[in-house]
């Protein structure tokens, strides 16, 4: 586990595994949680990250905010999960997370990092160094769209 520490009662840790419970919240509070889901998947969705960021209050040792990156570790990464507990946002902890997930990154020599920003959140990213990817538009894999992919495609 790496920590970061900068004296303000969050320490943001670069973890493989945490308290699902804690993680559980954060995926609420963001909207991001489904209640049919299995909350103990959740440890392999963190060791399956190339980074999992959690900040942790010092005082009460709770997660109030998470990030993480997921990459092969060589050449593109994206960031994703970013989200802070309501009562600690505005505070600095969402940017100390994703400076910590760029870092890490950019230690390893990945320099295509992208994210996929909530709408109205594109501000809080452009002081760290994103922009917008014109021309680029994302998508997402839908089990009822046209064209499925089946198992008989793949033979």
């Amino acid at each position: 586990m790496e920590n970061v520490v900068d004296g303000d009662g969050i320490d943001v840790h670069l973890v493989k595994i945490w308290n699902t419970d804690d993680i559980r919240s954060l995926y609420r509070e963001a909207g991001w949680w489904k209640e049919e889901w299995d909350p103990a998947h959740l440890n392999l969705l963190i060791a399956g990250s190339l980074a999992f960021a959690v900040a942790v209050d010092c005082e009460t040792g709770s997660a109030v905010a998470m990030g993480r990156v997921i990459s092969d570790g060589s050449s593109d990464a994206y960031i994703q999960d970013l989200v802070v507990k309501s009562e600690y946002r505005d505070s600095g902890i969402g940017r100390k997370i994703l400076t910590t997930l760029v870092t890490y990154c950019k230690a390893l020599g990945i320099t295509w990092i992208a994210l996929i920003a909530e709408p109205g959140t594109e501000q809080f990213y452009v002081p760290s160094g994103f922009e917008r990817m014109e021309g680029s538009v994302p998508m997402i894999f839908t089990s009822h769209s046209k064209g499925r992919i089946s198992h008989a495609d793949q033979t």
